[in-house]
């Protein structure tokens, strides 16, 4: 999974920079799309519901998958609510602001199969482009990382409008 991670950072990355995803990784396959079944549904639903539970017990909050959720998530993050060996919670964080990522800009929640497996991911409209938010929190903190929630939001939404702007 790290190596997906690589990818989609290395593809975001190539948006800002190059302007066109077929420049980058050219020997990797394409990866295939599809629609939510009911049991990722109910898997992503237990992860929000993780981040939920935590943010109702600590701070009396309910989430809204808005831009409203930033400060409540920023917040979990900056007091370490969440050990960097808890991956489980540290990537329900990331499905969370994927559910703010997804408010905000046009991305959907769909699965991609590559040739790292299958799983949930934010897509931009119909194309390649994709935001895998499972371990954008995740890898930051286990690389002892600062993350500011607004300013991974607001480089996707530069990139993601570079690479319209490019194609």
């Amino acid at each position: 999974m790290n190596r997906r991670i690589t990818l989609g950072t290395l593809i975001i990355a190539c948006v800002l920079y190059v302007g066109s995803t077929q420049l980058c990784g050219q020997n990797s396959s394409m990866p295939k799309f599809t629609d939510l079944a009911p049991k990722d549904m109910v898997l992503l639903d237990r992860q929000r519901a993780v981040v939920s539970a935590t943010v109702k017990q600590r701070y009396g909050a309910a989430l809204t998958r808005t831009k409203k959720d930033l400060p409540i998530l920023q917040k979990l993050i900056d007091e370490s609510v969440f050990a960097k060996s808890q991956t489980y919670e540290l990537q329900s964080l990331g499905v969370a602001f994927g559910d703010v990522m997804a408010s905000a800009l046009p991305l959907h929640w769909v699965m991609i199969t590559d040739e790292y497996g299958t799983d949930p991911t934010l897509r931009y409209k119909n194309t390649t482009l994709n935001v895998n938010v499972l371990t954008i929190i995740s890898q930051r903190i286990e690389r002892n990382e600062r993350v500011s929630l607004s300013e991974l939001l607001r480089m996707t939404s530069q990139q993601l409008a570079a690479y319209d702007k490019n194609r």
